[in-house]
């Protein structure tokens, strides 16, 4: 028997692509508190407003490559775009080890934009049609969690810089990648029969030419998916500041350095968000089985943590109350972040689900390029709580608009039921 034939295969590739998602958010995210180290020897750096348009053009590029990368992974072998992503931005990252130039820097982090977009689209949706069942969300909540352990260990990038070099730290890790890729190219198979369902239905029946209009054309009718965009972008506001920002805004205002702030921050967010994603998964699969709303519920109870963490995290001056907020934030993060992709899988069929979430990583990533950028400003400004207090009131709206408004008939949407509304339309 092959290898992608036994039983525990599903569950394989949920590990083999864990991994994965760590190397994604470790190589993006460790830039982040390095800039102490790296503005020794690369004069640039010294301005924070570089430092922000370092980190944000990596989003701005993640963000309009998101919509392409989707569409084309719901449409090719997505074990081979998966290796590719991850043997790119990995060389990347050993490539920023050897960078002492403001513009190659600007230029390596936009082609990691490129590459890391192509990666999250594709493997989530492998996952989901691996565990189409009632493992679904505790599958993706899973192979989310390395997304967390990645920003965790990201955060020893500082303590790797203080006591190393900051180039031993791209070097290392960007290295540990292509070794990986290596790994992914024995040991990861693409589910049987992708290639066909842009074209036939799970019985094997071709579908009409109607309901082929999917992607775009499809998605936009539902009211379904502007609601999700919001609210993607919504809490895309404060997860792109809490990684990309809290750590300098800490070391800053406690006066504390980043070696030591860098990991603590970094580990509460991304633990707590780990045990969030596994809450979250454990309970949606839980709570489907009482009501369609239950993916939906957990995510919305996830979304309303977010206000009172953002608040506790605003308004205190101890670090004992930063962290709790962190700690809230993480848990209702990941309670939400790990039924996306099982709530796009209520809603819209196998063959345009990838291109559902890429289209939502562009609106969502694009608002964490926005913010980045924009909270940068705010600090030599003086005016980042009205920044945070916006972010407070967005979060708010998105979970009133995610119970009001979305309404699942399906545990998980197939292409028959598809051609089944694209028949009541027509005649219509």
């Amino acid at each position: 028997m092959k290898l992608q034939e036994k039983s525990f295969y599903p569950w394989l590739v949920v590990v083999l692509l864990a991994v994965v998602s760590m190397l994604n958010y470790l190589d993006r995210q460790m830039l982040a508190t390095m800039r102490p180290y790296m503005m020794e020897d690369i004069e640039a750096l010294r301005d924070i407003a570089n430092f922000g348009r370092l980190m944000a053009v990596f989003l701005w590029v993640y963000a309009f490559m998101s919509p392409l990368s989707g569409a084309i992974a719901d449409r090719i072998n997505r074990k081979w775009l998966i290796i590719f992503s991850l043997a790119v931005w990995s060389t990347v990252t050993l490539l920023m080890g050897s960078t002492y130039d403001m513009n190659t820097l600007y230029v390596l982090r936009g082609i990691m934009g490129i590459s890391e977009a192509f990666y999250i689209p594709a493997a989530l949706s492998l996952v989901a049609d691996y565990h189409n069942g009632p493992t679904r969300s505790i599958a993706v909540g899973a192979l989310t969690s390395g997304i967390y352990l990645g920003q965790a260990v990201g955060g020893f990038g500082a303590t790797v810089s203080a006591n190393i070099s900051w180039q031993f730290t791209f070097h290392s890790f960007g290295l540990l990648g292509i070794v990986y890729a290596l790994v992914l190219v024995f040991l990861l198979y693409e589910k049987k029969g992708h290639a066909e369902l842009s074209a036939k239905s799970s019985t094997g029946k071709n579908i009409p030419t109607a309901a082929r209009r999917q992607g775009v054309a499809m998605l936009i009718r539902h009211t379904v998916f502007w609601v999700m965009l919001f609210y993607f972008a919504a809490l895309n506001l404060p997860g792109w500041v809490t990684k990309n920002w809290m750590p300098t805004m800490i070391s800053d205002s406690l006066g504390m350095k980043m070696e030591v702030v860098g990991p603590m921050w970094t580990l509460t967010l991304a633990m707590s968000s780990f045990v969030g994603v596994f809450f979250g998964g454990w309970l949606s699969d839980r709570w489907i089985r009482r009501t369609l709303r239950g993916r939906v519920y957990t995510s919305a109870s996830g979304l309303a943590m977010i206000v009172p963490a953002l608040l506790l995290v605003l308004f205190s001056d101890s670090l004992p109350l930063i962290l709790a907020g962190g700690v809230i934030f993480g848990v209702g993060f990941g309670m939400y972040d790990t039924n996306n992709m099982p709530i796009i899988c209520q809603f819209f069929p196998s063959s345009s689900r990838a291109t559902c979430y890429g289209i939502m990583n562009f609106v969502g990533i694009a608002a964490g390029a926005l913010i980045t950028d924009i909270l940068g400003h705010a600090i030599q400004g003086g005016y980042q709580n009205t920044v945070f207090i916006a972010m407070v009131v967005a979060v708010a709206a998105s979970v009133i608009l995610e119970i009001t408004l979305m309404r699942p008939r399906t545990a998980d949407m197939t292409d028959e039921l598809i051609q089944e509304e694209y028949a009541i339309e027509e005649q219509a």
